[in-house]
This record gives C-alpha cells, sequence and structure tokens, in this order.
C-alpha cells in the first residue's frame, strides 16, 4: 500500500502518474501489475463508474466512484466485485484513471 501512498501525494500534487498497481479487486478493469494513468481532477467532475485514485476510512484505493452526493461534497467508492469501501469526502479524491495499458479509458458520453 505505501506505493499507492506515495502516487496518491505526487498526484495530489499536480502530477499526471504512471504506475502498475497491484490486486484483484478491479479485474476486468485493471488487472494487476497493468500500467495505469492517474491525472489530478476536479473531484466535483467524477461521476459514477469513474475509477479515482483516493483515500477511504485511511486507506487509499485506486477503485470505482459508485455514488455521488455533490450537496455533501463525497463521494462513495467500492470496488469492481460489490464491496463498498465507504464514502469520501471531495478533497480525498486524488485523481482518475485515464488511461489502462496506454488505452484511454472511457467515459459515460454525457459526462465531460
Amino acid at each position: 500500500m505505501s506505493n499507492l501512498i506515495a502516487v496518491a501525494a505526487r498526484v495530489a500534487a499536480g502530477s499526471a502518474v504512471e504506475f502498475r498497481p497491484t490486486g484483484s479487486s478491479m479485474v476486468p478493469l485493471i488487472r494487476s501489475r497493468q500500467l495505469v494513468t492517474v491525472e489530478p481532477v476536479d473531484p466535483a467532475t467524477v461521476v459514477v463508474g469513474d475509477i479515482v485514485l483516493c483515500r477511504v476510512a485511511g486507506a487509499v484505493y485506486l477503485h470505482l466512484v459508485s455514488a455521488v452526493d455533490p450537496a455533501k461534497r463525497r463521494v462513495q467508492i467500492s470496488n469492481n466485485r460489490g464491496r463498498v469501501n465507504g464514502w469520501t469526502s471531495y478533497d480525498r479524491v486524488y485523481g482518475r484513471c485515464t488511461a489502462v495499458d496506454g488505452r484511454p479509458r472511457p467515459r459515460r458520453p454525457d459526462t465531460p
């Protein structure tokens, strides 16, 4: 996990970062050790289905946005296997995954 903490710090500082996360919680969207690109994001623009780098309850995750609550300025984070990690505030959303193995990550057609 310390790798994700270092990546989160770089993204929070404004850098786009490429790295290879490990684990199986995001299969098939991201497989263990696939190269991902994460870029800084305005958290108010994230939508359900985006993959974000964020901190939830003390842990850093590269997981899905499963719900958005703009009134409370927070997002719900889940893995791709149905486990909800919890809600986190906009200030703990550091970046959005924009590519996996060099291929742009698609977003819903109705999002910027």
